[in-house]
């Protein structure tokens, strides 16, 4: 670790938020240390949307050509009812003057990992270490931060200028800093599982991403690359070997999308839903971005979004202490105040939202919901303004505003 200068600024959990917060950093040449618990990178079934605002940002790094070559592309997207058969289709193309991005790339998470890491290891003053999980954050001075770190080599102490949790829900330097995660877990949990059977061939008119509604049980299928995935509901005290059983995925795929025989089943994936947000995103030189920050469910692809979109406001507040521009302390207090209060207003609620609207039981009110969202789409000032919304231009916006 004999980096010259300041003590690295270390990152802890080599997804998406800390890869590419670690990333834009070294690269701005801050010495800087990517902490990994596991092993290797995984490559499992989370997020997989990228909107237009997260693309955006990627593109200052010159990520998104590599990103779009193993990623699809999608430009519409749709709120089906499977009882009706009616279509609201929204064509992002409407918001082409509004973004260099007008459209949803699907590309599984994990891909954004590993070029992430490839480019981290081509800096000289960048530090990727895997199998290196933090176990706490042992204390802090007015220079730095001492944490404890597990390894294979046993646990071991490392000193950081600034130590950044982005290692997720369960992250143990938010934990160790006292820091509250006020907020609630759902009763149910989704499950999320991928096949290559052509799903549209009995979903007609099928987009890249699909919204379907249904009183008895509502699903989201996405497209990416050569597999559909399929997020479904599940009912509260099933236990998980049921739900990952290939009998019960069977069951619900056969469901959505009658055939004969059984369907190739790739990933699966089943996981909690939280609405949580922290009750702050600093302790001094300790530091919280996306899951480790805030999480919710994941209806709309917002959670990994709002995550990047927290490593690029961060690394924005340590260029301008860098240049000159501002205070450590009040720079770092208002990445705090437009981070936390954009998870709390705007993604919290939209996708509270969400869920209660997916999982509506009132035929007629399903109904009325589905004319809505057929109005929107049909109008052309109403649906740009309804993808403002969706795909996190807005917000990402108004976030900047807040001072």
């Amino acid at each position: 670790m004999a980096f010259p200068g300041k003590d690295p600024i270390i990152v802890a959990g080599a997804g998406p938020v800390g890869g590419l917060l670690a990333l834009y950093l070294a690269r701005e040449g801050f010495n800087v240390v990517l902490l990994e618990k596991d092993k290797t990178l995984p490559e499992d079934l989370r997020a997989s949307t990228f909107h237009p605002p997260s693309m955006d940002m990627l593109d200052r790094l010159d990520l998104m050509p590599r990103l779009i070559e193993l990623g699809l592309i999608v430009a519409r997207y749709q709120y089906r009812d499977r009882r009706s058969n009616e279509i609201a289709e929204f064509d992002m193309s409407a918001i082409k003057d509004e973004t260099k991005h007008p459209y949803r790339l699907q590309c599984e998470q994990w891909r954004l990992n590993k070029i992430c890491c490839e480019e981290l290891s081509k800096i000289p003053n960048a530090k990727v270490l895997f199998q290196h999980g933090v176990v706490k954050v042992i204390d802090q001075d007015a220079d730095g931060v001492n944490i404890l770190l597990s390894t294979p080599d046993g646990e071991k102490t490392m000193r950081g200028s600034y130590v950044i949790g982005a290692e997720g829900a369960n992250s143990m330097i938010r934990q160790s800093t006292g820091l509250q995660y006020a907020g609630f877990t759902y009763p149910e949990k989704f499950l999320v599982a991928s096949t290559p059977y052509p799903l549209e061939k009995f979903l007609p008119r099928l987009a890249g991403v699909n919204y379907v509604s249904d009183p008895e049980e509502w699903c989201v299928v996405l497209r990416c690359n050569n597999m559909w995935r399929v997020l479904f509901p599940t009912k509260p005290g099933e236990t998980n070997e049921r739900l990952l059983s290939d009998e019960y995925i069977q069951d619900r795929l056969q469901h959505l999308a009658p055939k004969q025989g059984d369907f190739e089943i790739g990933h699966r994936t089943l996981y909690n839903v939280h609405q949580r947000v922290a009750d702050s995103y600093i302790a001094g030189r300790v530091l919280l971005a996306g899951d480790a920050a805030h999480i919710n469910n994941p209806l709309g692809g917002m959670g990994m979004n709002g995550g990047l979109h927290d490593a690029f406001n961060l690394a924005e507040k340590f260029l301008a202490v860098r240049d000159g521009k501002m205070e450590a302390k009040a720079a770092f207090d208002l990445y705090d105040r437009q981070r936390r209060i954009t998870a709390t207003k705007f993604v919290q609620e939209h996708t509270a939202a969400n869920k209660k609207l997916m999982e509506e039981k009132d035929p007629d009110a399903q109904k009325k919901r589905q004319a809505d969202f057929m109005r929107q789409a049909a109008d052309p000032v109403l649906a740009k303004k309804f993808l403002l919304k969706t795909s996190m231009i807005n917000v990402v916006r108004e976030s900047y505003t807040i001072q």
